[in-house]
């Protein structure tokens, strides 16, 4: 092998181990979903950019997934690539933070405005495969008054559930031991952001507004 290709695969290699410590740290600083009460906080911090893989297909992996309407979709391929996402993990029999969360992600579509809300692809995994079918997603979705195009609700069989939650830093014991973190990407640009759900909308819009400005110079 070259000095050129070594250096090169040694940039891959280092890419992904970023990646991977990044989204364990995201699941390691979330706060419990079990008796969250959120309090306001400041604006979050500026987006730190070049961490992520150069191979994002094979640590996202194109592990299929049902949507609430049913549609299968690769994770990689059909939900996560060359997007803009935010990503975050529900179960429909939630009484708190869940629905709380949910509604707050419909405000900061609402601070974003049509245009760039328009931009972003929204993500809610389910954490309760088993009992959380693409009919209950729907209902959830539809009682949040979220049931929109650009906003997907994903199940799938619990093996496959799993795999991706792993991907994303999410262990879990129970459904109930997700992480509330949020998680916003630029998939492309491999630029990834963890933000706490209790940030104002304004400023979790703000931050969106920040990962979708570079897509208009590739």
């Amino acid at each position: 092998m070259s000095s050129v290709s070594a250096r090169r695969a040694g940039m891959r290699s280092f890419d992904w181990v970023v990646l991977a410590a990044c989204l364990w740290i995201l699941a390691s600083v979330a706060f419990a979903h079990e008796g969250h009460a959120p309090t306001p906080q400041p604006a979050p911090p500026p987006i730190s950019s070049g961490g992520g893989t150069r191979d994002a297909q094979t640590w996202f992996t194109d592990t299929v997934l049902t949507d609430q309407n049913g549609r299968q979709l690769r994770f990689y391929s059909d939900v996560l690539k060359d997007k803009v996402v935010m990503l975050n993990v529900i179960f429909t029999h939630c009484n708190d933070a869940c629905p709380l969360i949910t509604r707050k992600l419909r405000e900061v579509r609402e601070a974003m405005g049509p245009a760039l809300a328009a931009q972003v692809t929204f993500v809610s995994l389910s954490s309760d495969p088993l009992n959380d079918t693409p009919e209950a997603l729907k209902a959830f979705a539809r009682q949040q008054e979220v049931d929109v195009p650009n906003w997907l609700f994903l199940t799938g069989d619990k093996a496959s559930v799993d795999l991706v939650l792993g991907r994303l830093g999410q262990f879990l014991p129970s459904p109930e031991q997700h992480s509330t973190q949020l998680i916003a990407g630029d998939v492309a640009g491999k630029r990834w952001s963890k933000i706490r759900p209790d940030a104002p909308p304004a400023a979790i819009a703000q931050r969106m507004q920040l990962l979708i400005q570079p897509l208009a110079g590739r």
